[in-house]
């Protein structure tokens, strides 16, 4: 027998309500407005009575939306989708394991993962050096996003934007950057001279 709508939902909500019950959650039980007579017809509930279920199409239930709780949520999984998304951008991209780490805290695992999800050919070798013009492309673009020190670390979609402008891979971004951040010197707004000898040696 082909379940209702209606049907679906009193057996999601009784499953759930079983479940309460056989972790002791009592609270959980009163909140749905189960009292002690209702429990008890739920103790003696059978897989069988939950089949039956499938033929009624009226159903006991007085759904209400908690606003409250509603945008909360869906604004955390917006956040959490749009994080995937990037997340699958940047890996696309190339992105290096080091660099999904320190924006994502990816693992090791998760990020091989997604590179054979987005079918990413393996990495061999260092990645190409850029050349002096686009390094200093790459200089200048950095500078305009990395000056101020309240923003903190570039965002993930910083790095996009770099990649953007400047056409470079994203492992010779991420290895320059990271290079520039640790010997660079915003004040000058010119590529120093310990940062021009640390091209990308990985």
């Amino acid at each position: 027998m082909e379940g209702t709508k209606e049907s679906d939902l009193i057996t999601a909500v009784l499953l759930y309500a079983i479940r309460c019950l056989a972790e002791g959650d009592y609270p959980a039980l009163r909140t749905m407005n189960f009292g002690p007579r209702e429990i008890e017809a739920l103790r003696e509930m059978s897989l069988s009575d939950l089949y039956r279920i499938e033929s009624l199409r009226v159903h006991c239930l007085q759904i209400g939306l908690d606003r409250q709780s509603y945008w909360p949520m869906m604004d955390n999984l917006r956040q959490q989708r749009e994080s995937e998304e990037t997340q699958q951008t940047l890996i696309a991209a190339d992105a290096p394991l080091e660099m999904m780490q320190t924006l994502f805290g990816l693992g090791p695992r998760e990020y091989s993962r997604m590179r054979r999800m987005l079918s990413v050919d393996p990495s061999v070798g260092r990645p190409p050096e850029p050349d002096e013009e686009s390094t200093h492309r790459l200089w200048h673009a950095w500078v305009d996003r990395a000056a101020d020190p309240v923003s903190g670390p570039l965002s993930p979609q910083a790095y996009l934007e770099l990649q953007a402008e400047t056409g470079l891979l994203m492992r010779a971004i991420w290895n320059l950057t990271q290079r520039w951040d640790q010997y660079g010197d915003l004040n000058n707004h010119s590529e120093p001279d310990a940062a021009k000898r640390l091209r990308v040696d990985e």
